[in-house]
């Protein structure tokens, strides 16, 4: 979508969802910004508000169906809105020690509901004016499942493919939406790695490409391509090849 003027972000207090804010705050731009760490939210809301946007943010988990609903419901209420970016998400280091099942539960909670819980109010709004936009973050974790991260991985995968899914559902009710792929980019969460990052990029050259992306309604926003190439040819090996490779790949 070219020039939104109403936005809503989840995780924006940190990354990406922080950079993409900054990016698109403009006069005659409202931005509706959710994120968990008050300190940083109000960091990001003076920034945007000194850029000239109209600003309201809030504390709220993307965990919780009932208040996320309430919240969406009362920021299309205010300014209808234009682009909606389900961001928030988290990466939990995973060790095979651990009980894999709350470790998988934890981590789908926030990045597969709390997505259901940011795109499934906004949907039934948009549809009633046929029209909006709505992204989903993915990630080059999403295209295919990864030992090192059974949980973030797969996480990334169910909401590439429903987002993939969507958009073909909902193209003919004039909603957009688009599923954005990001490599490794500096931000909190990555900050914890401790494994080289191959083509570790900032937020704020991310954000470019993403706005860029949305902006001409393209299906899938995934970069660096290099990173895309080599993704895109490890998985044309033979499966017996990508296990081994796989295998010895760094951990979280």
């Amino acid at each position: 979508m070219q020039n939104p003027r109403s936005i809503l972000i989840t995780g924006a207090s940190n990354g990406i969802g922080r950079a993409l804010a900054m990016a698109y705050a403009r006069r005659d731009v409202t931005l509706f910004l959710a994120g968990l760490a008050q300190d940083r939210l109000d960091a990001i809301t003076a920034i945007c508000r000194d850029r000239g946007a109209f600003v309201h943010s809030k504390i709220i988990d993307v965990r919780d169906a009932d208040a996320m609903a309430a919240w969406i419901a009362e920021a299309d209420a205010t300014t209808a809105l234009d682009l909606v970016i389900a961001n928030a998400g988290i990466s939990l280091g995973y060790k095979p020690d651990q009980d894999l099942g709350s470790h998988t539960a934890e981590t789908f909670a926030v990045n597969v509901d709390g997505v259901f819980h940011t795109i499934h109010p906004v949907i039934s709004l948009m549809r009633k004016r046929r029209s909006g936009q709505i992204a989903i973050m993915s990630s080059l974790a999403g295209f295919g499942g990864l030992p090192s991260s059974p949980a973030y991985s797969t996480s990334k995968v169910t909401v590439k493919a429903y987002g993939e899914a969507l958009r073909g559902v909902l193209r003919p009710q004039g909603i957009e939406v688009s599923v954005i792929c990001p490599g490794f980019v500096e931000s909190h969460m990555t900050a914890r790695n401790t494994f080289p990052m191959p083509f570790l990029m900032t937020a704020d050259k991310a954000a470019g490409i993403i706005i860029s992306g949305l902006a001409k309604n393209k299906a899938r926003i995934a970069f660096p391509f290099p990173m895309l190439a080599g993704i895109r040819l490890l998985h044309l090996l033979p499966a017996s090849w990508l296990d081994r490779l796989l295998s010895v790949a760094p951990r979280k």
